[in-house]
């Protein structure tokens, strides 16, 4: 594992490539979830979809003994309006590189159903969310949630011409991409912002100039939805390869 350096305020942690940033997540996952079951009977996590979580996917295969799957249970931040086992498909993404190596009881395994028509959708996976997720604060409260970043600084997919959704009463929302106009669905701000512990996964040059502008607060800062996920009750910590966190310091 190559550290290479972590700021404080915000939590930062900086790694020479995506091996290194997924070795040290995954290390970091595993204390987390054994931290919250200090506290609690089980672990609600929402998983991230994009590239970057293959690679934490396959790290946390290895050291999948490490944890009590029996008391794990998984959700997602967003899905696209895509079948499960279309290339696109977050559930299916992480059903390859994950699902399909553990022994998690499948009832455990709450996915969004991206086949489903996304009005309907929204409605089921909200109420199911309603009915597992403990209510904080009069939200849902996950205790992790991992997110990524894109380009045009989304997260979840919570696009920059869908801000409102940032500040929605809703638990779940449709999101429409803004360039491709793919229908999806996902979790809204609050809930986002209501989790006990975040983790931005971000990697790549091409996200450095986002990065920079969200964290340094300088720029576009205030047109990417990423820049309000802060968690009221919470934390939240970025991990960062080399290329993500180039234009940090300038």
């Amino acid at each position: 594992m190559d550290y290479i350096v972590s700021y404080k305020n915000p939590d930062i942690r900086i790694f020479s490539d995506i091996n290194s940033l997924a070795e040290a997540f995954t290390s970091g996952f595993i204390s987390e979830v054994s931290n919250q079951f200090l506290n609690r009977e089980r672990v609600n996590i929402a998983l991230s979809g994009g590239n970057t979580p293959n690679f934490f996917f396959q790290e946390l295969v290895l050291f999948k003994e490490k944890l009590n799957w029996e008391k794990i249970f998984l959700f997602w931040g967003d899905e696209r309006y895509v079948p499960q086992d279309h290339p696109e498909s977050n559930y299916g993404m992480a059903k390859e590189y994950l699902l399909d190596h553990i022994e998690i009881p499948a009832k455990n395994v709450i996915r969004i159903n991206g086949e489903a028509k996304p009005d309907d959708e929204v409605k089921r996976y909200s109420e199911i969310i309603r009915k597992n997720v403990p209510e904080v604060n009069g939200l849902p409260g996950f205790e992790i949630m991992i997110l990524g970043l894109g380009e045009d600084g989304h997260t979840a997919s919570i696009f920059p011409n869908q801000m409102e959704l940032l500040n929605s009463d809703e638990i779940c929302a449709v999101a429409y991409h803004p360039e491709t106009k793919q229908e999806r669905i996902t979790l809204t701000g609050k809930v986002i912002n209501n989790s006990k512990k975040i983790f931005f996964l971000v990697t790549g040059k091409n996200k450095s100039f986002v990065v920079s502008e969200i964290i340094n607060e300088k720029g576009n800062y205030l047109k990417y939805p990423a820049y309000y996920i802060k968690p009221s009750n919470g934390e939240i910590v970025w991990f960062l390869d080399k290329g993500a966190a180039s234009e940090l310091n300038k």
